[in-house]
Formats: structure tokens, C-alpha cells, sequence
């Protein structure tokens, strides 16, 4: 079936749920790793290979064991709760599971005001808990990763 023909039927798709596929040095190290940020076991592990299957919120992550030269166009990654109290749960979960973490509250980012937390993968990935509290702002300070990225390096 073309394009054209799907779009006249104007079919709906229900999706399942987002997935997201990283390139990682270390399979171990990063299983390691998602183990602790998402809190359960990987659903499938091969050589080279892990895959988790998370249901709140809804994701297929694998890790593909690659060479990593860089971070290449990825900004970072998140996850969006519905409150503050939810982003210093994450926090304490992830510090739990022995990760590293940093917050921002009341920052100024993607013109929002938004409380977040902040973690790193063993390849540099950058993972977020956020909350935003109040949405279109006019303007918006350096976003997403620009001075996190800075104070999160200078920490490992």
C-alpha cells in the first residue's frame, strides 16, 4: 500500500509504546546502569545486547553494544512526572541504586519552570526527571543539557 492510499483511508494506529534503541561501549556496564535508573531486570540479554521493556512509562529500550564515538545528535533524555514530590522520589530511587544525581528546582528551561533531577549513563547519556510547573514562559535561560552537561561532566 502507497502513502497516498493509507493517508485516504485515514486509518488510525494505536501505538504500543515509544522505543528507543542506544548505542552503548559496555552491554554490562550499561545493563548496570538502566537496572538501577528504571528499577527492574532486562527482559532479554545476548551477546552484544539488552533489552528492557518498561511499563510506567510505557518503552522498549535496547542497548546495542557499538563502538561509541561521542554522543553524535542526542540532547538528552527524560522522563516527565506530575510533581515535585515525584522528581525527589526518582531522586532517592536512583541514589539508591547508586547513581549519581543532580537537581535543578525552580530552573528556567524550554521556556518552563520546571523542577528536575538528573542522572548519566556509562556513555554520557544524560537522563532527566522533570515537572514542569509553569509552561510558556516569554524567555528561556540556556536549556536542556547546555549548563547541566557542563556541571554533570565536571563531576565524573
Amino acid at each position: 500500500m502507497d502513502s497516498k492510499t493509507y493517508a485516504s483511508e485515514n486509518r488510525s494506529v494505536t501505538a504500543l509504546k515509544a522505543h528507543l534503541a542506544l548505542n552503548v561501549s559496555d552491554v554490562g556496564r550499561s545493563i548496570e546502569f538502566y537496572r538501577g535508573l528504571l528499577g527492574i531486570e532486562p527482559s532479554k540479554v545476548r551477546t552484544g545486547y539488552a533489552k528492557f521493556d518498561v511499563q510506567n512509562p510505557p518503552l522498549n529500550l535496547t542497548l546495542n553494544e557499538s563502538v561509541v564515538s561521542g554522543r553524535g545528535a542526542l540532547s538528552h533524555l527524560g522522563i516527565q512526572v506530575s510533581s515535585t514530590e515525584d522528581v525527589l522520589t526518582m531522586r532517592e530511587k536512583w541514589a539508591t541504586a547508586g547513581l549519581l544525581t543532580r537537581d535543578e528546582m525552580q530552573t528556567d528551561c524550554c521556556y518552563a519552570l520546571q523542577d528536575k533531577t538528573w542522572v548519566r549513563d556509562p556513555d554520557g547519556n544524560e537522563w532527566e526527571t522533570f515537572v514542569v510547573l509553569e509552561d510558556n514562559l516569554p524567555k528561556a535561560s540556556v536549556c536542556c543539557g547546555g549548563v547541566a552537561a557542563i556541571q554533570i561532566s565536571a563531576r565524573s
